[in-house]
């Protein structure tokens, strides 16, 4: 174990954290963007067809199957409501932040391996485990996040953000890469196509594990590992910790207001994301054709790329403009994505607008998320990071609840996406209207005072 005299800024540990990012972001656009939603809507609408309204049944439970994986997503995040910040306060106490990012990482992978076994009437199962892999992603990405502050200094955080964002799109679009081959020749292969989704579905489980293994060896542990008090677990010194870090958060208004804006606007990027695929491929209320699972893979593949250079590029144009001008400025691309979701998508040029659309979205996708990042680092008490991290991951990739919850009940009330996708566009405009009234500046000097009296 290292100390806190460990250097920051240095490249080969900035490699290692950013390739976390590369192992990860398999299962964000392997699992979670382009195979699991339509599969296992596919797999719930077969287990509909003994009723005449057209819903799967889970304990009795009527589903819309276009609805399931929103509402698993939604689950899986209020799991994290309950379950982050302790594990963040343990993380801090014990600063074993290191060791428990593996586990979790572990977990999440193994989870997402198993979702092979997923066909036939286990639908269910494969919700089942993308909660757990779900929850475990989002737990691992607490402790991963709250290294940003230790390996790199102020002034170079948004590109080392952005550097890990950018890694990530390349890392998951070369997995989906792969996996595309492998699709459109599975027949040639002998391969069904059920048999193929459930081998790329698995598939990211081995690259997230995979990968980290290089994380491991190139992250360092900041602090030495701390000795329970006589009497105390780490469960019991969690609560603890967590219930002393939330009598101290009146210390740190503008870094609540910064969390209430991005917990709203990042619920309408988690949800865009996490039901793309849904709304691409089934037939929308205006009548058209799907977009096929091939194609769809295609486009998908494209934003990954393209959003490699959208993350750099967003580096870049928050050293021109400043950290928050350049979120605003993606917030606005963002409302005009669901606004034409909305009203264009015509089903003679379908296609052509999906890539369009898509084109838009990889070019904000990245930057947006990667600054946003970088710029809670700034407002976060040193000591502290897997706490304040913790609080920020209930509404990191594809964690928050509310907007799912909201498509989900939308398509199922109205029965068509279109009705539900426009929805999304109240956590843009609320966004837009909170995040201009924060102070980014003051965040600052308060995370200072609050250092220079607790030191």
């Amino acid at each position: 174990m290292t100390t806190g005299a460990s250097p920051i800024n240095d490249k080969r540990e900035i490699f290692g954290w950013a390739m976390y990012d590369w192992a990860n972001s398999a299962f964000s656009t392997t699992v979670g963007t382009v195979f699991l939603g339509p599969y296992l809507a596919s797999l719930a609408t077969e287990a509909a067809t003994p009723y005449a309204d057209g819903m799967a049944r889970l304990a009795g439970i009527p589903i819309a199957p276009d609805s399931f994986l929103p509402y698993c997503v939604s689950l899986s995040v209020g799991l994290q409501v309950l379950f982050l910040p302790i594990l963040g306060a343990i993380a801090d106490y014990s600063h074993m932040r290191k060791r428990m990012m593996q586990f979790f990482a572990m977990l999440g992978a193994l989870a997402t391996m198993s979702l092979f076994f997923v066909e036939g009437g286990l639908w269910w199962l494969g919700g089942l485990l993308f909660i757990i892999a779900n929850l475990a992603f989002g737990a691992a990405m607490v402790f991963y996040n709250s290294y940003l502050p230790d390996i790199a200094s102020e002034e170079q955080r948004d590109r080392v953000s952005s550097y890990g964002w950018a890694m990530g799109y390349l890392g998951g679009g070369l997995l989906l890469l792969l996996n595309l081959i492998f699709y459109q020749f599975r027949e040639s292969l002998g391969v069904s196509t059920a048999l193929a989704v459930r081998i790329n579905l698995a598939s990211a489980g081995v690259w997230w594990l995979g990968f980290s293994l290089l994380t491991w060896t190139r992250l360092r542990s900041r602090r030495s590992r701390r000795a329970l008090p006589a009497g105390e677990t780490y469960l019991t010194i969690g609560f603890k910790q967590l219930r002393h870090t939330i009598g101290e958060l009146k210390h740190f208004p503008e870094t609540l207001k910064y969390l209430l804006a991005y917990f709203l606007y990042n619920d309408g990027i988690q949800t865009v994301i996490a039901v793309a695929a849904t709304f691409a491929a089934a037939p929308l209320a205006r009548g058209g054709l799907e977009i096929e699972t091939g194609t769809l893979t295609i486009v998908i593949l494209l934003i990954q790329f393209v959003a490699f250079f959208g993350a750099l590029f967003w580096g870049k144009l928050a050293a021109w403009v400043g950290a928050k001008q350049s979120i605003i400025i993606s917030l606005v691309i963002w409302s005009g994505v669901v606004i034409y979701a909305y009203f264009g998508l015509a089903p003679e040029t379908r296609i052509t607008e999906f890539f369009i659309l898509s084109g838009f979205i990889a070019l904000v996708l990245g930057g947006s998320q990667a600054i946003s990042r970088s710029l809670f680092a700034q407002m976060v008490p040193q000591g502290k990071e897997a706490e304040f991290y913790s609080f920020y991951e209930i509404s990191e990739r594809g964690t928050s609840w509310i907007g799912p919850l909201l498509f989900g009940l939308m398509n199922q009330v109205f029965g068509s996406l279109r009705p539900a996708i426009l929805s999304l566009i109240f956590f843009f405009v609320m966004g837009l209207i909170l995040l201009p009234f924060v102070s980014v500046k003051k965040a600052m000097d308060d995370v200072k005072k609050y250092e220079a009296q607790a030191g």
